[in-house]
């Protein structure tokens, strides 16, 4: 996928997931954030986008950026959270995706934060249909390519970034099966390690786990959401994976 792929895609998850706030309400619980209301999933995502902005403007090799306080107020934190998607979609459309940024992981280029807000706002547009609709989220939201990158930007940069975080405490070998992109993950953790994805070396009967299904499926198994995908082996080596 292309830089101007992903801003599309991020205008468009952007929409969809404001339309489900509002109708939503700010008290409404979260069932896919525990803990959270719709509320903090605004405070979050506005968070979020605000830090992306200082990034953007922070030299490939500067100090990590700080986070900038939000409104309290919910009317004031809707306008302030439009502000600043709307003013992190120009900025990113206005570079090359080549430009020199700072970034937490991956390629330290603008590129790298159009992608990361595309999926941020994405995984958590599924998590305020999940506090509108309760179970009754439709089961694709996402076509094959956008979907299946997600699988990859989770099991290739998000997890190794979590993974310094949380570190991994299980060993084993997980496989990702895309029936419906043609694409295929292994995935390898073992205590103290980085994780490492690649392609399956061997045979899948060596996998301990095996995560198969759609590309939706699986982006938002990945992400450790309610999915159709089927898994077979030991579940608990996926559900044990630390997420961002």
């Amino acid at each position: 996928m292309q830089h101007h792929d992903y801003l599309a895609h991020a205008r468009a998850e952007y929409d969809a997931l404001r339309a489900a706030v509002l109708a939503a309400g700010p008290d409404v619980p979260v069932p896919t954030c525990p803990g959270w209301t719709v509320r903090k999933l605004v405070d979050h995502l506005a968070g979020v986008h605000s830090w992306a902005l200082t990034a953007l403007h922070t030299p490939a090799e500067g100090e990590r950026p700080k986070a900038t306080p939000r409104p309290q107020d919910w009317d004031d934190l809707l306008t302030w959270w439009d502000d600043r998607f709307t003013e992190l979609e120009r900025l990113l459309a206005s570079l090359h995706p080549d430009t020199p940024t700072w970034t937490f992981v991956g390629p330290k280029v603008a590129g790298f934060w159009s992608r990361r807000q595309a999926h941020e706002i994405a995984i958590h547009r599924l998590d305020a249909e999940h506090a509108l609709h309760g179970h009754e989220v439709p089961t694709l939201l996402w076509d094959t390519e956008f979907a299946a990158d997600g699988v990859d930007e989770y099991l290739t940069r998000l997890l190794v970034r979590a993974a310094q975080v949380h570190p991994v405490e299980r060993e084993g070998r997980l496989l990702f099966h895309a029936a419906d992109a043609g694409r295929t993950w292994e995935l390898r953790i073992a205590p103290g390690q980085v994780p490492e994805t690649g392609t399956p070396t061997d045979s899948a009967t060596d996998e301990d786990t095996t995560v198969a299904g759609t590309a939706d499926a699986l982006y938002r198994a990945a992400w450790g959401r309610p999915s159709g995908a089927i898994v077979s082996g030991d579940r608990s080596l996926l559900d044990s994976l630390p997420r961002p």
